[in-house]
């Protein structure tokens, strides 16, 4: 397999360091939830920072958002209270479909769907566990967009501050068409067993194509010809290097994520859309990037637009680089300078 390089940055194989969890609970049909979070810095009563993380990540944004958080980087933990929550129907430390039961089994396919809402709803106890009144600032990128722009819809005055990167305020029909690919790679993967399958023999196969197809979404054309062209892989004469590093990201995930908990949160995710009502005193940040073809920046002048006559104020920035849609994962240097000026001010 080769060395991932570059695409190895929001794909870390390493666990999150263990954070620390809240009971916050029932939550629908669950009689109590289990949420695992982090924190970094020293709480003021002014500036605590929540971080929401994307798809597949956990708890600690510090490792995944490594160029964007962090001790003097643009949310700066040295400055500021960072707070990080693994979503409700993860597999990350918050109760999810891998979660067992009173009675010791996985929840399973009895696991109730999930929205952005509910997402939000945990991270609401949760500050309220946590004593935290307002935010001085909700931040993400993709799905951590999306929670943060819900946060001005169910907890508008609780927000000061949102900073959305490389998201929408729905999803096209293409990047359902992406999820949708990826949740039937799961699904008809014989090992499934309609959600029920044996923790120790998950469908591994269904949901390493799931994670191949997602990356090829997540990446740019300009990125993947730089990296790989036609080029085989080193010692192989029949293997083309992309198929090596796709087979790689595949089989890596399947070692760290749940393929219930996939289908829950794509569906999620799908299903959102941000309507806001009332964003006044809200002050909103978002970024795009020129070669992200899953979330394209027009995307977020739609958002702009939206926040603006919703009685919010801001700006939409787009930069110009060409790793795709995991720009806003690799990119700590433009947009961690428009992260420091937006907080200045």
């Amino acid at each position: 397999m080769i060395d991932p390089g570059l695409f190895q940055e929001n794909e870390r194989t390493a666990p999150s360091q263990p954070g620390q969890t809240v009971e916050v609970g029932p939550w629908k049909t669950i009689p109590s939830v289990t949420v695992a979070y982090q924190t970094w810095g020293e709480y003021d009563g002014k500036n605590a920072v929540l971080v929401c993380h994307a798809l597949t990540s956990d708890a600690n944004c510090v490792q995944w958002w490594e160029r964007m958080v962090g001790p003097g980087k643009a949310i700066d933990t040295d400055r500021y209270y960072v707070v990080c929550s693994n979503v409700i129907g993860g597999c990350q430390g918050t109760t999810g479909p891998a979660s067992l039961d009173a009675e010791g089994k996985p929840w399973g396919s009895r696991f109730p769907e999930v929205t952005v809402a509910d997402m939000v709803e945990i991270q609401i106890r949760l500050a309220d566990a946590l004593g935290v009144a307002r935010w001085y600032l909700v931040a993400g990128g993709s799905m951590g967009g999306m929670q943060a722009l819900e946060w001005t819809v169910w907890a508008p005055d609780r927000v000061e501050r949102v900073f959305c990167t490389a998201t929408a305020r729905a999803h096209t029909a293409m990047q359902i068409g992406f999820n949708e690919t990826a949740r039937q790679a799961v699904l008809r993967d014989p090992k499934f067993r309609g959600g029920d399958y044996p923790l120790e023999d998950p469908p591994t196969a269904g949901l390493a194509v799931a994670r191949m197809v997602g990356h090829l979404s997540f990446l740019s054309g300009v990125a993947l010809e730089r990296k790989f062209g036609r080029d085989l892989q080193p010692g192989a004469t029949d293997q083309f290097a992309v198929e090596s590093y796709l087979n790689y990201q595949g089989e890596k995930f399947t070692t760290r994520f749940d393929a219930n908990s996939l289908i829950r949160v794509t569906h999620a995710i799908d299903r959102w859309e941000w309507n806001p009502v009332r964003t006044e005193g809200i002050e909103f940040l978002f970024v795009s990037f020129s070669s992200d073809t899953l979330y394209r920046p027009e995307q977020s002048d739609e958002l702009l637009e939206m926040a603006t006559k919703s009685g919010g104020s801001g700006r939409h920035i787009c930069i110009d680089l060409p790793y795709g849609h995991d720009a806003f994962l690799l990119d700590g240097e433009h947009q961690g300078a428009a992260v420091r000026e937006f907080l200045s001010e």
